[in-house]
């Protein structure tokens, strides 16, 4: 009996080394670093087992608009992720860019920084808040469209923020 228990142990054990192993070599690769990761993924990657890859919990951001050139955008909208649903207008197209803009390790709600030189021109009155989930994250950003570097920045977000028609 205790060699069978030291047998079923050593499997479990070589079974547990080859998981982390195949786990590092996939992020230790060039491709898998600049890769966005698939944030919505709900299934485990071919010969990794499901333990290590759960659903993810629903994202949800509360997007708050205010002066975007139209009634129907402006407004509080609540959008959810994973899956797709709320009161926002465009939630898969949406929940779809966020995905896209994620990166492990990097903040796509991040805001301009305080360095960055940006071409003074106005992109109108438009303001968003949001708030909410991401990816695990607490959100809580503000946009406006006071320079070229916000602009930018708002035009990332579309559809997350309305088109604007200033």
């Amino acid at each position: 009996m205790p060699h069978r228990r030291t047998s079923l142990f050593a499997a479990a054990a070589t079974a547990a080394v080859s998981v982390v192993s195949a786990v590092a070599a996939l992020a230790l690769t060039p491709a898998a670093a600049a890769a966005p990761i698939p944030l919505a993924q709900h299934r485990a990657p071919e010969g990794l087992p499901p333990l290590l890859f759960g659903p993810r919990p629903s994202d949800h951001l509360t997007v708050t608009v205010h002066h975007s050139g139209s009634p129907r955008t402006d407004g509080t909208f609540e959008l959810y992720c994973h899956p797709d649903g709320g009161t926002h207008r465009s939630a898969k197209d949406a929940c779809d860019k966020l995905d896209g803009m994620s990166r492990w390790g990097e903040d796509p709600f991040a805001p301009v920084p305080q360095s960055a030189q940006c071409t003074m021109m106005y992109g109108g009155p438009a303001t968003a808040h949001v708030t909410g989930t991401w990816a695990g994250r607490p959100i809580d950003a503000d946009f406006r469209r006071t320079n070229g570097c916000e602009i930018h920045r708002w035009g990332r977000f579309v559809p997350v923020l309305p088109a604007t028609s200033s």
